[in-house]
C-alpha cells in the first residue's frame, strides 16, 4: 500500500469513489483529513460549479483530493482547465477512452492521470498512452458497471499490469481482509464507496442513508437493458420502483428513436440525464422509493451511520490484523 499511498498523497491508499450528489466538499474533504484519498464527483457540474466545489473542498483541507470527470461531458476541456487552475493533484477519468488531447491537457496542468480500465487489452492501451494509474472496477460495485466481477478483473490483470503503473482495486469491497487480499495480489490500493455513504459527514438525505443500512447484498441489482439499439451501461443499485421508472424510460427512447423524433447520441444523453436526476431525487430529495438509489452488493455491510474516521481506520486495522495473521 505504500506505493499506493506515495502516488496519492495520502496515509493510506483507499480511495472514495466518486459517487454523483454524495461526493461533494464535505465527505471528500473528510476523506482526506482522515488519511484517505476523497474524489470530487463533477458528474454533469458545469465549470462554474466545479471551480466552486473545489474552493470549497480545498477551504475543508489542506490534504490531497482528486476530481473524477465524465469523458463524455461537453464542456471536459473546460473542466480540465478548472482543475488545472485549482491545481488539483490527481484527474479521475470515467466513462470510457478519454478522448484525444484530454491525457495531454490534464498532464500539462500538472495533475496525474488515473482512468477506469474494464478489460486487460484496454489496461494496456491506456498504459501506452501515457495514464500515470488505473482502476479495475468489478460489477459488485454500485452505479455504471461492467460484467466482470472483481475477483476475476483482479486475477486477470493484477499479474501482467501491477508492476506498470499503480492499480487500484474497486466492486464490492466492504472490509479490510479484501483489502489486504488485493494487496497480495499486487494492488496498490483499493476503491470503495458504498461503504462511505453512510458517513456522518455525507450529505445524503437520513432516507438514502437508512435505505443502506436495511439493505443486504442481494437487494443491489443491476439494470436491464431493453432495447439492443441503445448501449445502456447497467446501473446497480437498490431494487425499487424507480427501476420500473428507468424500464418505462428506455421504452420511451426506443420509442422516440423509431419515430426518427431524436439521434442515437441523443437518445444515449437522454438515459444519462435521466439517471442523474434519478440519483439526485434520492441522495438529496430523499425519495428513495421512485429515485435510483445507487449501491454496491457491500451495502449489506453497511450497519450504521458513523464518522467517516472510524470507517477508514476500521477498514485500515482489518487489513493490517489480516496481513499480520497471514506473515505469522
Amino acid at each position: 500500500m505504500a506505493r499506493g499511498a506515495a502516488f496519492l498523497g495520502s496515509e493510506v491508499a483507499i480511495l472514495a469513489g466518486a459517487m454523483s450528489w454524495v461526493s461533494e466538499r464535505n465527505l471528500v474533504a473528510a476523506m482526506s483529513n482522515a488519511g484517505g484519498f476523497g474524489v470530487i464527483a463533477c458528474g454533469a457540474m458545469t465549470p462554474a460549479l466545479l471551480d466552486a466545489e473545489i474552493a470549497a473542498t480545498k477551504a475543508l483541507t489542506s490534504r490531497a483530493f482528486g476530481v473524477n470527470l465524465i469523458t463524455m461531458h461537453p464542456a471536459l476541456d473546460e473542466l480540465i482547465e478548472v482543475c488545472a487552475r485549482h491545481r488539483v493533484g490527481h484527474v479521475v477519468l470515467a466513462g470510457g477512452l478519454p478522448p484525444k488531447g484530454a491525457l495531454e491537457a490534464i498532464k500539462a496542468g500538472g495533475a496525474k492521470v488515473i482512468c477506469f480500465a474494464p478489460t486487460l487489452a484496454l489496461a494496456k492501451k491506456l498504459i501506452r498512452s501515457g495514464v500515470d494509474a488505473l482502476v479495475i472496477e468489478g460489477m459488485e460495485a454500485g452505479g455504471h458497471i461492467g460484467p466482470v466481477s472483481t475477483s476475476v478483473l483482479a486475477q486477470e490483470m493484477l499479474p501482467t499490469i501491477a508492476a506498470e503503473v499503480p492499480v487500484f482495486v474497486a466492486g464490492g469491497i466492504g472490509r479490510g481482509e479484501a483489502i489486504a487480499g488485493y494487496l497480495e495480489m499486487g494492488a496498490a490500493g483499493v476503491q470503495l464507496g458504498t461503504r462511505f455513504v453512510c458517513a456522518s459527514e455525507s450529505v445524503a438525505h437520513p432516507r438514502f442513508k437508512q435505505a443502506f443500512i436495511r439493505a443486504s447484498a442481494r437487494d443491489a441489482v443491476a439494470s436491464v437493458q431493453l432495447d439492443p439499439r441503445l448501449p445502456v451501461i447497467p446501473v446497480r443499485a437498490l431494487r425499487n420502483a424507480g427501476a420500473e421508472l428507468f424500464t418505462a424510460k428506455q421504452r420511451e427512447v426506443a420509442g422516440h428513436l423509431d419515430e426518427g423524433r431524436v439521434a442515437m447520441a441523443e437518445a444515449q444523453l437522454q438515459i444519462e440525464h435521466y439517471w442523474a436526476g434519478a440519483l439526485r431525487r434520492a441522495v438529496i430529495d430523499g425519495d428513495v422509493e421512485h429515485g435510483s438509489v445507487m449501491a454496491g452488493q457491500s451495502v449489506g455491510m453497511v450497519t450504521r451511520e458513523e464518522p467517516l474516521a472510524d470507517i477508514l481506520a476500521t477498514l485500515a486495522d482489518e487489513a493490517a490484523a489480516a496481513l499480520a495473521r497471514r506473515a505469522g
